[in-house]
């Protein structure tokens, strides 16, 4: 889990089938020694965790991503720069237990990360 130690939740709003995430992420953690020293870099892989656990938090259940039909990086995150990102994750739970994702990362008018996908719920 990356909560509580790449990121904190500062603000969380759930509207429906809509969570919209205020994160701040923490400029001192390990991972940004090496990526990349002397100018930090959030990992795509980071991004794309972050919101697999703000969505399993919002449902409360252990999810994780089945299917992704695009996803795009669109601007890299320096920590020390964008201290604080909005998520904001629309999602539909479908028949077959897939969970069906759109989310962006973004800071104002900065998009950072737009993902659309399947992901379910971790079996036992």
């Amino acid at each position: 889990m990356l909560a509580g130690k790449l990121y904190t939740v500062k603000q969380q709003e759930q509207t429906g089938e809509v969570v919209n995430t205020t994160i701040t992420w923490n400029a001192a953690h390990p991972v940004f020694e090496g990526h990349f020293p002397g100018q930090p870099v959030v990992p795509g892989v980071c991004m794309m965790q972050t919101v697999q656990e703000i969505l399993g938090s919002a449902l409360s259940k252990d999810v994780m991503i089945r299917k992704s039909a695009n996803m795009k990086f669109l601007n890299m995150i320096d920590p020390t720069k964008q201290p604080e990102v909005d998520v904001e994750i629309k999602y539909v739970l479908q028949e077959t237990e897939d969970i069906k994702v759109t989310a962006v990362i973004k800071s104002g008018e900065v998009t950072f990360l737009k993902f659309q996908g399947l992901f379910n719920v971790k079996s036992a």
